[in-house]
């Protein structure tokens, strides 16, 4: 494994970063203090990302995305992951990975209009009863004739409101295993306006303001069976093929906060006097920077380094679970020093520090909480022995 970045990942590196300090930075704030990332300023900066190349860049290039490899790409998220959730995620678009799993039909009615940032994607998993346990899912899908009949609710669907469809995963069916029942998973494009399918307002919540999630209620509502994602009752196979690096991704956006206020701290403890020197002086601060600093390259190794295996073939759940599983731990405690280095005024939104405080907080629990991660890495070392 090579440490060192190619030219080309160094210019990605440089590129992304300047676009997210000039064209994100500015609307932070705004986005903060209101809670919402208008529409209008959603469409400038998008276009701005377009002829920047930035836009859609997870994307193979033969769909018209950047092609990257993944250890590329998540030096793209990291620096993405510096600003503002909604404002990076909305206006610099990243459709869905399991949108490639579609058939030629599905890719040019779902997936083209997301590169082309016509439209947005969401994924509908989670229920009020069924978070970490999906197989716990009571939203159902029937057969009808030549239809599926969906019914039940999901929520916490993120950026529902701008999505013009959703992918839904439904229970449709049961099969008898050594432990018991267990249900069959379907996943179905729904396009936003098919009778039966309401989306409403979801929760207000302390991470990420101006990204917005969202409760989507069936209610007997109809789709063909020509918008089924991959194969019926295979939806699980689906998610799993086409979803597992998605925690590389949360792992990277952390990184890129993390090293944010990381970067605030240290500019901070070098320029703030106390007692006559600078508080960086004091061992109570500079070891905390150090502390910072070590858990910070830690969690960065153990993500390039399954980036890295993701690319060979090579890479596991617990691989990249525990690059999920440190990165988010270690945010949180960068956002919580870089705070305490800065005292009262660490709190005050002059400063992005008490956002990224407050957003570290749900990387801990969405896309698999970190006592989800500790199982699966548990898991992985038990089988290994026969447990």
């Amino acid at each position: 494994m090579d440490f060192g970045l190619t030219e080309e990942q160094r210019m990605i590196v440089d590129t992304t970063r300047a676009f997210v300090e000039t064209e994100l930075y500015p609307h932070e704030l705004a986005v903060e203090r209101t809670g919402a990332l208008p529409l209008e300023l959603i469409r400038e900066i998008q276009a701005k990302a377009m002829a920047a190349g930035l836009y859609a860049a997870n994307m193979p290039v033969e769909v018209g995305g950047a092609g990257l490899d993944t250890l590329s790409w998540l030096l793209y998220e990291k620096e993405l992951g510096r600003a503002n959730y909604a404002l990076h995620w909305t206006c610099v678009a990243r459709p869905s990975n399991i949108l490639l799993a579609g058939n030629e039909e599905q890719r040019e009615r779902y997936l083209m209009p997301c590169i082309r940032g016509e439209t947005w994607d969401c994924l509908a998993m989670t229920e009020p009863g069924a978070g970490s346990d999906l197989r716990g899912m009571k939203a159902s899908a029937r057969p009808d004739g030549g239809d599926w009949v969906l019914n039940g609710t999901k929520h916490f669907i993120s950026h529902a409101d701008l999505a013009g469809f959703a992918i839904v995963f439904m229970a449709s069916g049961e099969e008898q295993t050594p432990r018991g029942p267990k249900k069959l998973i379907t996943a179905f494009f729904v396009d936003k306006g098919t009778p039966g399918f309401t989306v409403r307002d979801g929760y207000r919540n302390v991470s990420h303001r101006g990204y917005t999630n969202a409760v989507l209620e069936f209610d007997d509502c109809r789709v063909p069976a020509a918008n089924v994602l991959g194969e019926v009752h295979k939806g699980f196979e689906v998610a799993n093929s086409w979803l597992g690096a998605t925690r590389l991704q949360v792992a990277s956006t952390c990184l890129g906060r993390a090293e944010r206020a990381l970067g605030h701290a240290i500019a901070y403890a070098a320029e703030r006097k106390q007692f006559g020197q600078a508080i960086g002086k004091f061992q109570g601060v500079s070891f905390k920077l150090a502390d910072m600093a070590m858990e910070l390259k830690a969690a960065e190794l153990l993500t390039r380094e399954a980036a890295w295996k993701y690319d060979e073939g090579t890479v596991t759940e617990a691989d990249m679970s525990m690059a999920k599983l440190k990165a988010t731990e270690v945010l949180a405690m960068v956002a919580d020093e870089a705070i305490q280095i800065h005292g009262g005024m660490g709190l005050m939104d002059e400063l992005p520090l008490e956002r990224i405080w407050r957003d570290a907080r749900v990387e801990r629990i969405w896309e698999g909480t970190s006592e989800i991660q500790r199982h699966i890495i548990s898991r992985e070392l038990l089988r290994a022995v026969g447990g």
